[in-house]
C-alpha cells in the first residue's frame, strides 16, 4: 500500500522549484546557515525549512495539503478532526481544554496528570475536582481512575463538565476508557484524553484499545514518543457532538504558533503514511521487540519485570508491552544507581524513580542489535545488584488536601517565600512532588497543613527526588501573601 503523504509532497515540489526567497528564514534555504547547523540537519533539511506560501498551505485555515495530511490522520484514528501539534503535547492539550470548556466551568482531573494540565486549568480558568487513583504498595507505583470513582465523583457534584484521564500512564497502565467514557457522557460531561503514551493504539489486538476508538471526545497524542515523527510533534484528535467544531479550532489557533515548521510537519505526514501502509505490522513489532528484553531480564534473580500483575487493579485494563517496568530496588539498587550504570554501559532509559527503570521499546528496535543490549542490560544488573541491601518501601500518598482559590488564581496573586516549617495553614504557590509516586501533595491554590510538612520531610529522609517547587531542597515554599 503507497500511503498519501500530501504536505511532504508539497514542500518537496515547492523546494525542487529553486525559488529564491526574500522572506523568512533568514538563513534563505540554507546560504546562510552555520556550518555546524549544516552538518546536523543537511542541505535538504535547510532548503525545505520553508515560509507559509500558498501552495504549502496554512495551519490556522487549512484548506490545501495541511488540511489533507490531518483528515489522513483522523480517518486512521477514527475522528471527526485532527489537528497538527508542533507545539508539543503540552501546546495540544492547552488547545483541547480551552476548546472542550468555559471559564469557570469544573473538570476531574487524576492527581497524576502531566504539568501541562496545570497550565491548561490557569489559561482555562478552570476549576479542577481532583481524584487520587490507585497506587500498588509492592509495585511501588501509581496505577489508574477507576470508572467507580469517576461514577461516585460525577454524582457526588453534577457540575463537573468535563473527565480528564491519562491513559495509557508513563509505565503503560491504561485506564477502562469505554466504561468512564459512558459514564462521563451518562452525566453530561465530556471525556478528555492525555494519550501521549497511546499515539500506536488500536492498530493491534496486542495493545490496548486507542481512546477514539473507546468513546473518548478529545486525545492528544505525543506522536514523536513512540511513532515515527520527530521530537515536537503531537496530534489532537477531536470527536464533534458534545464539542464545538468552531470552538475548538478557534481553542488551538490560539495556542498554535504563526510560524509552524515545515519539517515537524512534515514529520507528522510521514508519521501518519507510516501508519497507514504497516501500522499493524509496527505495533507486532513492537510487542515482539519487548518480549526479547523480558525475556532477558527474567533470567536475572530476583529481578521483578512488570507483565500482568496490576491488570484488574485500581482501574487498570491492559499493559501496553512496549514499556517495560523493572522494580530494581529488589536487587538493593535504586533506579538512578541503574541508570547510571547503564549510561556508563553505553545505554540511556526513558525514566527512572526510586524503585523503577522504565524502558520504551517500540517498532524501531526489533532486530539483532537489541538482543546485545538485552545481555549489556542483564550484565550491568548482575554486577550492581546488592541483594543484601534492603531499600523501604514509599509511603502512600497523602491526602488530597483543600483548595481554597484555583490555579489561576493562585498564578496570578501575589506570591513570595516563607521557611517551609512554617507555612501550615498558607495557601501554596507552587507544586510539591516526590518521586515516586509523582503525585503532586499540594498543588497551587491549595492549603498546606502540618501533616503535609512532617510528610515532606519523611519523605526527604527516604532521599526520595522532589520535584515542582524553586527551592528543591524546601527550606522554602512559594506561598500567596
Amino acid at each position: 500500500m503507497n500511503a498519501k503523504r500530501p504536505l511532504l509532497t508539497a514542500v518537496e515540489n515547492y523546494r525542487l522549484q529553486h525559488v529564491y526567497p526574500l522572506h523568512t528564514p533568514g538563513h534563505k534555504g540554507g546560504r546562510g546557515a552555520d556550518p555546524s547547523l549544516r552538518h546536523l540537519v543537511g542541505d535538504v533539511a535547510l532548503a525545505s525549512d520553508v515560509s507559509l506560501m500558498a501552495e504549502l498551505d496554512d495551519i490556522h485555515a487549512p484548506e490545501g495539503c495541511i488540511r489533507e495530511t490531518e483528515e489522513l490522520a483522523a480517518r486512521l484514528y477514527g475522528a471527526d478532526r485532527c489537528f497538527l501539534g508542533v507545539n508539543g503535547t503540552t501546546g495540544v492539550i492547552h488547545g483541547m481544554l480551552l476548546g472542550a470548556m468555559g471559564p469557570g466551568e469544573k473538570i476531574l482531573v487524576p492527581r497524576n496528570s502531566h504539568r501541562s494540565v496545570l497550565g491548561g486549568l490557569i489559561l482555562g480558568g478552570l476549576r479542577p475536582v481532583y481524584v487520587q487513583p490507585a497506587y500498588d504498595p509492592q509495585w511501588r507505583l501509581t496505577l489508574q481512575v477507576s470508572p467507580e470513582q469517576v461514577e461516585a465523583a460525577l454524582e457526588q457534584d453534577p457540575e463537573i463538565r468535563a473527565v480528564f484521564l491519562t491513559t495509557p500512564n508513563y509505565f503503560g497502565l491504561a485506564a477502562d476508557i469505554r466504561k468512564i467514557a459512558e459514564i462521563a457522557h451518562r452525566h453530561g460531561a465530556v471525556l478528555l484524553v492525555d494519550e501521549a503514551h497511546g499515539p500506536h493504539l488500536g492498530f493491534s489486538s496486542q495493545l490496548p484499545p486507542s481512546a477514539m476508538a473507546s468513546g473518548a471526545d478529545a486525545a492528544a497524542q505525543s506522536t514523536h514518543k513512540i511513532l515515527g515523527a520527530m521530537t515536537q510533534c503531537s496530534l489532537l484528535q477531536v470527536r464533534y457532538g458534545r464539542i464545538r467544531p468552531e470552538t475548538m479550532e478557534a481553542a488551538m489557533s490560539l495556542v498554535t504558533t504563526t510560524s509552524p515548521n515545515y519539517l515537524l510537519m512534515g514529520a507528522l505526514d510521514a508519521a501518519q503514511a507510516q501508519l497507514a501502509e504497516r501500522g499493524k505490522a509496527m505495533a507486532e513489532a513492537s510487542v515482539r521487540a519487548a518480549e526479547t528484553l523480558r525475556r532477558r531480564f527474567h533470567q536475572v534473580p530476583g529481578l521483578p519485570v512488570l507483565e500482568q500483575e496490576l491488570v484488574g487493579k485500581g482501574g487498570v485494563t491492559a499493559l501496553d508491552p512496549g514499556k517495560i517496568t523493572l522494580q530494581v530496588s529488589a536487587l538493593g539498587v535504586t533506579g538512578p544507581e541503574a541508570a547510571e550504570a547503564f549510561r556508563q554501559a553505553g545505554i540511556a532509559v526513558e525514566l527512572v524513580d526510586e524503585d523503577h527503570v522504565l524502558l520504551l521499546v517500540t517498532y524501531a528496535d526489533e532486530g539483532p542489535e537489541l538482543e546485545k543490549v538485552g545481555e549489556t542490560l542483564c550484565r550491568v544488573l548482575e554486577e550492581i545488584r546488592r541483594p543484601e541491601q534492603k531499600l523501604g518501601p514509599v509511603p502512600p500518598a497523602a491526602d488530597l488536601p483543600e483548595m481554597v482559590v484555583t490555579p489561576r488564581e493562585a498564578f496570578f496573586a501575589s506570591h513570595g517565600p516563607v521557611a517551609f516549617e512554617e507555612a501550615a495553614g498558607k495557601i501554596a504557590g507552587e507544586t510539591i512532588s516526590f518521586y515516586p509516586p509523582g503525585i503532586p501533595l499540594v498543588m497551587p491554590g491549595e492549603r498546606i497543613t502540618e501533616e503535609l510538612i512532617r510528610y515532606c520531610r519523611e519523605m526527604q529522609k527516604k532521599k526520595l527526588l522532589v520535584s515542582g517547587p524553586r527551592d528543591s531542597s524546601l527550606q522554602q515554599i512559594e506561598v500567596l501573601r
